[in-house]
């Protein structure tokens, strides 16, 4: 029973369906964007609603929901999947992401502090040590977190949401980067590390051009890999 004078819905009322659907796609989404999807894979809602510990109904709401996004594909049979990505398809999601992130990237050197530019560094050393120690899931991961804190410190709602949804396309292929081959930046100054010194230095333009690089550079060993 309510203490007397207590809110009669403490908790904000009762979770409604329309809710447990959004924060199913919110899942489904974030595996896109953090690469724990692969290019090909099908989806069953039947098994997604296991692992998310709901109905099934929310989960199919939510794949169409990605569908209608291009961020899932149907085939003929009802069967979803994540969409496998020719190499035209994987240079225009690339494009977008440099001048995206390179615009976030120049705001951010403008308007971060001391303290968050040294956390973006030790989200990068902890990259580095992922990828040393060949955990090429953790890698994958903190290289991610340091793109997303990179535009969260451009302050800008409307660009992160781009971000975002680029990288909800983009961020399955991403499981490709490292497959044995040559990894990025080998022996050469990685393109975080010019980030970070852009910020430090506070300088806009060379913050946009080093992002950039880094992005040229991580995905040219990622269209060697796509069909056409």
């Amino acid at each position: 029973m309510l203490e007397s004078g207590a809110p009669d819905h403490p908790f904000g009322g009762q979770i409604s369906k329309e809710s447990i659907s959004q924060q199913a796609y919110g899942a489904i989404r974030h595996s896109l964007m953090r690469s724990r999807l692969r290019p090909g894979q099908k989806l069953i809602a039947r098994q997604v609603a296991e692992e998310l510990g709901i109905s099934v109904t929310p989960v199919r709401e939510s794949l169409l929901r990605l569908v209608s996004e291009s961020a899932l594909v149907m085939d003929e049979r009802g069967t979803v999947m994540v969409p496998e990505l020719n190499r035209d398809r994987c240079i225009e999601i690339r494009d977008l992401r440099t001048l995206v992130e390179g615009e976030g990237a120049a705001r951010a050197a403008t308007r971060a502090t001391d303290a968050e530019i040294d956390e973006l560094a030790a989200i990068h050393e902890r990259y580095i040590e992922t990828e040393k120690n060949d955990n090429f899931t953790a890698a994958l991961a903190e290289n991610e977190n340091f793109h997303f804190g990179l535009c969260r410190l451009a302050r800008s709602p409307a660009l992160f949401r781009i971000v975002e949804n680029l990288w909800m396309q983009f961020g399955p292929v991403l499981a490709f980067l490292y497959d044995g081959r040559s990894r990025p930046f080998h022996g050469e100054t990685h393109g975080h590390i010019l980030v970070i010194d852009c910020l430090r230095r506070h300088d806009a333009e060379m913050a946009r051009k080093a992002i950039t690089r880094d992005i040229l550079i991580g995905g040219k060993a990622l269209l060697e890999k796509l069909p056409r």
